[in-house]
């Protein structure tokens, strides 16, 4: 048995998400106040997602729904806005909108730069157990322990629903997961993973220079780019050669790491190796 808290608020006037959480949402989370490596998670996840909500979802109200257990809480933030992915799509001219779903993945996306860095969504994705966002036709979810889970839906709602769950015994700590991506002695974000698989539609495999094209896209923002080629059967020599000795010649201060590539795919990759 749990405790469900609801909460409303108006996006058409001044909200402020650290009032929020230490005024709504903090006090409901009693199981949990003994471990602060807890609080500092969900109080960054939650003041992150409510904060896209007022800055970017030109919508009229946000939804707040938390469920507490014993064992876990969710955290439940849904607003009646454009929706995430149609606003990125809008914002960075993209063909289709299942395509915001790769530029999100990347990281450091943002369709308001002068505000925001595009970290927020990468790191919250990261540090909690399970984490989902639904816009439109589009699903997005990562678990903690799996590789990425971008996967398109076939469902229609207006705005954005983000939920964020997180065990009641987790040792995890918000510095341990910024340590996976953050490096150097001025703590920058400089590393991220990208699922190839985002690139496709349907069944396809990648074997273009313009897939691999779409997929390198904006990479150049960080140092280590680790590609992760999970539910890939096999890839095309021009994608191979874009990805592996045109973009490496062209960027040769960027690491580029391929993972979890079956062995036809690592040893066409070897082969383009510059």
């Amino acid at each position: 048995m749990g405790n469900t808290f609801d909460f409303v608020y108006g996006l058409n006037e001044p909200i402020d998400e650290a009032y929020v959480w230490s005024k709504d949402i903090l006090p409901t989370m009693m199981d949990v106040h003994q471990f602060s490596n807890i609080l500092d998670i969900w109080e960054y996840g939650f003041t992150e997602m409510l904060n896209n909500a007022i800055d970017h979802s030109e919508g009229q109200e946000v939804m707040v729904r938390q469920i507490q257990t014993p064992s876990a809480c969710e955290i439940q933030i849904h607003d009646d806005g454009v929706g995430i992915f149609k606003r990125i799509q809008q914002a960075l001219q993209l063909t289709e909108e299942q395509h915001a779903l790769l530029e999100l993945s990347k990281g450091k996306i943002t369709t308001a730069p002068e505000k925001h860095t595009g970290e927020g969504i990468f790191f919250t994705s990261r540090v909690f157990d399970n984490f989902a966002i639904l816009s439109g036709g589009l699903y997005f979810s990562h678990q903690r322990e799996q590789t990425e889970n971008w996967v398109d839906e076939k469902k229609s709602m207006q705005g954005t629903s983000v939920f964020m769950t997180l065990s009641n015994h987790s040792s995890r700590t918000l510095q341990e997961v910024f340590d996976e991506f953050v490096t150097g002695e001025e703590h920058r974000f400089n590393k991220t993973v990208i699922p190839v698989s985002r690139v496709l539609c349907g069944n396809e495999n990648p074997v273009s220079r313009s897939q691999a094209k779409r997929l390198l896209s904006g990479v150049d923002r960080f140092e280590t780019v680790w590609f992760d080629f999970e539910g890939i059967d096999s890839i095309g020599r021009s994608f191979a050669d874009e990805m592996f000795r045109v973009f490496r010649n062209e960027h040769p201060q960027i690491e580029i790491v391929a993972i979890n590539t079956k062995p036809g795919i690592t040893k066409l990759i070897e082969g383009k190796q510059p």
